[in-house]
């Protein structure tokens, strides 16, 4: 598997590239803010073409660019239903601070002409790779994680890419319009702790991780329990 990452813009939002190899088709995983130029740079590079992008919410940073990369490429835009409206409105979603660093700026937000909705359970299969779709609300209420498959080979551990529920010592904020603080605990003790240890995960912003290293360090995780 190709995974090609880089921070975008200046909230440094991690966009991914990813595909089967090169040469292949591909999907982008929350274009953010600048963003387009480093995805045009890993498509050509790599001689890929995109299909999809996929989001793992809807806050501004992670979706910035979706409009001009889904045109530029013909792609289908996949989102939750419960954070759908922020394509279109991303104000509704961001911080005061965020909201007066755009002011006077000349943005245009608006869905793309094809956009899919996502749902926890969902197998999504584009591009000739799949992506197991969990639901997991707290960051905002459509947030949700793509993880690869557990049954690659041996020695390829499955990837999470997490979006903000999760980071490297951390977690997402959930003092933002549609952000609930409970309901976060309950997606980290129902669909983080759960996962096995060796899962790579690859976080919306900071540098990457394991499931087990954030088990053991992260104090988020620390006085959680697995339910279901």
């Amino acid at each position: 598997m190709l995974i090609a990452g880089f921070p975008a813009g200046s909230w440094g939002t991690n966009c991914y590239v990813v595909a089967t190899g090169q040469g292949a088709e591909c999907i982008v995983i929350d274009p953010g803010q600048d963003a387009a130029a480093g995805v045009d740079q890993v498509v050509r590079e790599n001689k890929l073409k995109p299909v999809a992008v996929l989001l793992t919410h809807g806050h501004i940073d992670h979706m910035f660019s979706v409009l001009p990369v889904c045109g530029s490429y013909d792609a289908t835009a996949w989102i939750h239903p419960d954070d759908r409206h922020l394509l279109s409105d991303p104000m509704a979603g961001i911080s005061p601070e965020s909201a007066r660093m755009l002011l006077g700026g000349n943005h245009t937000f608006a869905e793309p002409d094809d956009v899919a909705e996502l749902k926890d359970g969902l197998t999504v299969e584009l591009a000739g790779l799949q992506f197991a779709v969990d639901h997991t609300p707290g960051h905002t209420r459509g947030s949700v994680t793509f993880t690869t498959p557990y049954d690659g080979p041996e020695d390829v551990p499955a990837v999470l890419f997490s979006g903000d529920v999760l980071f490297a010592g951390s977690i997402g904020r959930t003092d933002l319009p549609g952000g609930d603080h409970p309901a976060m605990l309950h997606t980290l003790a129902t669909k983080i702790l759960p996962m096995r240890d060796e899962i790579v995960v690859l976080p919306g912003h900071g540098g990457q991780t394991t499931i087990g290293r954030e088990k053991a360090t992260n104090p988020y995780l620390q006085d959680l329990e697995i339910s279901k």
